[in-house]
């Protein structure tokens, strides 16, 4: 049985969409903040766009509609698992994932929060937070990715900093602070590799950056 820590956040945020891109309206106060993903996505436009043009839009389009499904159902079954309820009906893959994943789950405890939205004023972002818990007694932002095999670290450079907001935006919230970032990633392979950073300030640092050409992109 994993223990929950209450601590003080929102359950909701209301989400709204503004020329294509998705906004967070803060409870009680006319003010729209970005979402997080939004902006990580923003970087990584180009390189989705030169794939898709390399391995052809229908091969694109089956890879995505495949992965998205993969991700959500192997969401899911982690978040069941992590509020220790009997875990639903999924299809085969995720099931696969989630049973790959779960040792490594297991390492998981202490958890401050599981699918909440986290905003900040001073970056002018939210977002829904995977995972926020201590993981081998430490805590750490945590998110959970799905993969084919695993991925090279320089190619998860965004994982990072989105993860690094959501740890702005939980101490500017609660003035919690977590030691790492941590992103547990399920492969088809058979492989569960967890990445783990601590150098918090470096993607501090690259998260002001992408927000900055965000901005610049979208004035």
């Amino acid at each position: 049985m994993f223990n929950h820590v209450e601590i003080d956040l929102p359950h909701k945020l209301e989400r709204v969409h503004i020329d294509g891109k998705r906004y967070y309206k803060i409870p009680g106060e006319d003010i729209k903040l970005v979402s997080v993903t939004t902006i990580t996505s923003f970087q990584s436009a180009k390189k989705i766009k030169e794939w898709r043009k390399r391995v052809g839009e229908k091969a694109a389009n089956l890879k995505t509609k495949r992965a998205t499904s993969r991700g959500t159902g192997m969401h899911t079954l982690t978040e069941y698992f992590l509020r220790n309820e009997p875990l639903p009906k999924s299809n085969p893959l995720p099931e696969i994932l989630f049973k790959i994943a779960k040792p490594t789950l297991k390492k998981i405890n202490n958890i401050h929060a599981l699918e909440r939205p986290l905003y900040s004023k001073t970056l002018g972002l939210a977002g829904t937070v995977d995972c926020i818990a201590e993981y081998d007694g430490e805590l750490a932002v945590i998110d959970f990715k799905t993969s084919e095999k695993p991925k090279p670290e320089e190619w998860i450079e965004s994982y990072f900093v989105q993860a690094v907001a959501y740890a702005c935006m939980l101490y500017e919230m609660t003035g919690i602070i977590v030691k790492k970032l941590v992103i547990i990633m399920s492969c088809e392979n058979g492989d569960c590799i967890v990445y783990e950073k601590r150098n918090k300030s470096e993607y501090i640092r690259k998260l002001t950056q992408y927000i900055r050409e965000w901005k610049f992109a979208n004035e």
